[in-house]
């Protein structure tokens, strides 16, 4: 037998591609950046991809073609955008209310809720009168139970929270009625409310609670401005006033809040 040769010697390895090579690399052929990657290792060629994987190959022209068109466009976008069947500010104004939302999940489930759940549980337990302050009239009842989206009254019934501009025993309404600042605007055409908590004033409770203890001005959505001190803040829900003549302000019914000096304009909708 003949004598092998000496065995050939491998080269230096290559350095892996960069981020900007394998990038580089997606957006001229049109393919994932896994595809360009294992290209740039040695591995299956974009090109031989794209043939075996053709349906593939023509969604990923699509969303290169589109991000062409769309400076800023992220791939990922790109492809929601397709798939959706959307335009580009459809999609875009979709995802930024889903974060919206999110964000405001995420704020309310960092706030304790602990002490409004007791004032409401109170005021069951104890039957007391309350006013129940709507956009146009004032309902004299007694609280029964409070569900997540509404509450039940002795004599009105179930009623959606979002009705709710305010809650006070009916001893303390009276007292506080006749020194009621008003905006007459408000008064004469109350402001609605958004079903979308995204699309409110305020439904992010955390603004309100480094003001917990220290006078507050708030403006409802039916012209009522309150100046009292601000007892409690939780996920959906404030207490003002002094412990034992508490009034109940719901987030949605709030339009403008003031702490102390400047005005604190509410969040972008």
């Amino acid at each position: 037998m003949g004598a092998r040769g000496p065995p050939r010697r491998s080269g230096p390895p290559r350095p892996p591609p960069t981020p900007e090579q394998v990038q580089a690399l997606a957006v001229r052929e049109r393919v994932p950046a896994r595809i360009a990657k294992g290209e740039l290792e040695g591995k299956m060629k974009c090109r031989i991809w794209r043939k075996l994987h053709a349906e593939e190959a023509r969604r990923f022209d699509q969303v290169y073609e589109l991000i062409g068109k769309t400076p800023g466009l992220s791939l990922g976008d790109a492809f929601g955008v397709i798939q959706s069947g959307m335009t580009v500010a459809e999609f875009m104004a979709r995802k930024e209310r889903t974060q919206r939302k999110a964000a405001i999940k995420q704020a309310r489930g960092e706030v304790d809720n602990v002490g409004v759940a007791e004032f409401l549980a109170g005021l069951v337990a104890a039957k007391t009168e309350m006013a129940v302050v709507l956009a146009e009239r004032t309902v004299l009842d007694t609280l029964l139970t409070e569900e997540p989206i509404a509450f039940t009254f002795e004599r009105t019934g179930r009623m959606e929270k979002l009705q709710v501009v305010l809650l006070a025993r009916r001893a303390d309404w009276d007292k506080l009625l006749p020194t009621l600042e008003r905006d007459p605007k408000l008064t004469q055409k109350p402001a609605s409310v958004a079903r979308q908590p995204d699309k409110r004033p305020y439904s992010d409770p955390r603004p309100f609670l480094p003001q917990v203890g220290q006078q507050v001005r708030l403006v409802l959505r039916n012209g009522i401005t309150l100046k009292m001190p601000l007892q409690k803040a939780g996920r959906f829900d404030l207490l003002l006033g002094e412990p034992g003549s508490e009034l109940f302000v719901p987030l949605h019914a709030i339009l403008r809040f003031e702490a102390g000096s400047p005005e604190q304009p509410a969040p972008a909708p």
